[in-house]
């Protein structure tokens, strides 16, 4: 009884420090507090998964505002024009998203930047998964939606020197997903386990929990230098998965990549 106690305890505390970058292992990894104990980015990065299903409810005003807050800090670092749109079930009223089986998916973030820059997939993916792990963290569910929505329905505002790279549905899921099948450690990292340090195999723990198109994993992992390299080759939707592997492993790693 007394070390189920202890634990719990310690749980508790874990849970209720400060938003603040903290070391573990030699690594800065974000927590955050919330009334019921948020999750901190390591363990929203093994929590989310795609989820389809929504409740149909309003995004809390509260949570909203976070989420706003975060959407411009990303554009302003990133050029990007990233919005979140609520309360539109238009854009998800596609045969597309029935066949996709997206169900009260009325509020969404829509990715939009400049048509003539040239990481714009790579940086959108990057942005949009801090956002899909901040969204996590508040209680949202959400998915990566690259076909199954309404182009001309969304209503994001997009200027004619600028495209929309993709969408997120985003809301308070019905259930919280299922994990993703994953490839075996060696198809996508050229680095043995035995050989990686611990911040590298955090890392590529992380960047494998990523979401990739049709689950894809058309990435590469690699050590030059003492500095992590990630790739991938050129290809339908390869980039954007790139970008958020990116974040993934360097939010659970603590290190840039190249």
């Amino acid at each position: 009884m007394k070390m189920a106690r202890k634990k719990k305890e310690r749980k508790e505390n874990r849970y209720h420090r400060l938003l603040t970058n903290h070391s573990r292992g030699g690594r800065r990894v974000e927590t955050l507090q919330t009334k019921e104990g948020r999750m901190d980015i390591l363990e929203a990065i093994y929590a989310r998964h795609s989820v389809r299903q929504y409740k149909d409810l309003p995004i809390a005003e509260e949570t909203a505002a976070e989420l706003e807050r975060l959407i411009r800090e990303c554009n302003e670092e990133s050029g990007l024009k990233i919005q979140l749109i609520q309360n539109d079930p238009e854009c998800f009223r596609t045969l597309f998203a029935h066949y996709g089986r997206f169900k009260n998916a009325n509020h969404y973030i829509t990715i939009v930047g400049p048509k003539d820059l040239p990481d714009l997939s790579e940086r959108g993916g990057y942005y949009g998964e801090k956002l899909v792990l901040e969204a996590q963290r508040l209680g949202l569910r959400t998915c990566w939606v690259a076909g199954s929505y309404g182009r001309s329905k969304c209503k994001a505002v997009v200027g004619k020197d600028e495209k929309i790279v993709c969408v997120i549905s985003i809301g308070y899921g019905e259930n919280d997903g299922r994990q993703h099948w994953n490839k075996a450690l060696a198809k996508v990292c050229n680095v043995p386990e035995a050989e990686m340090p611990e911040w590298f195999r955090e890392g590529v723990r992380a960047a494998m929990a990523a979401p990739t198109a049709v689950n894809q994993q058309r990435f590469t992992i690699s050590l030059k230098d003492g500095e992590p390299v990630i790739t991938a080759p050129k290809g339908v939707l390869t980039m954007l998965d790139l970008g958020i592997v990116k974040y993934n492993f360097e939010a659970a790693s603590g290190r840039k990549c190249r």
